[in-house]
C-alpha cells in the first residue's frame, strides 16, 4: 500500500477521526474567547456571531461522534 492511499484512508480512520475531533474542539476555545470579547464589549452582532460558532463547532463534533460509533472496530489502519 503506497504512502498516499494510507493517508488518504487516514481521515475515514479513528485516529483521523480523533484528531479532526480534536482540532473542531480546538476552535470552541476561540468561540469562548469571541463570546467573553462580545459580552464585555456589549456587542450583540458579534456575540450572534459567536453563538452561531460555537453552533457550527457543536454540530461538527456530532458529526464526528457519529462517525466514529459507524467506524466502529473496522479501523484498517491500526490492525
Amino acid at each position: 500500500m503506497s504512502a498516499l492511499t494510507k493517508a488518504k484512508g487516514f481521515k475515514k480512520s479513528k485516529s483521523g477521526t480523533y484528531l479532526s475531533m480534536a482540532a473542531t474542539a480546538f476552535g470552541a476555545f476561540g468561540a469562548v474567547k469571541q463570546i467573553k470579547k462580545a459580552r464585555a464589549d456589549n456587542d450583540t452582532l458579534r456575540l450572534v456571531d459567536a453563538v452561531v460558532t460555537a453552533a457550527g463547532i457543536a454540530t461538527g463534533l456530532a458529526i464526528l461522534y457519529r462517525e466514529l460509533k459507524r467506524l466502529g472496530d473496522d479501523d484498517v489502519l491500526l490492525g
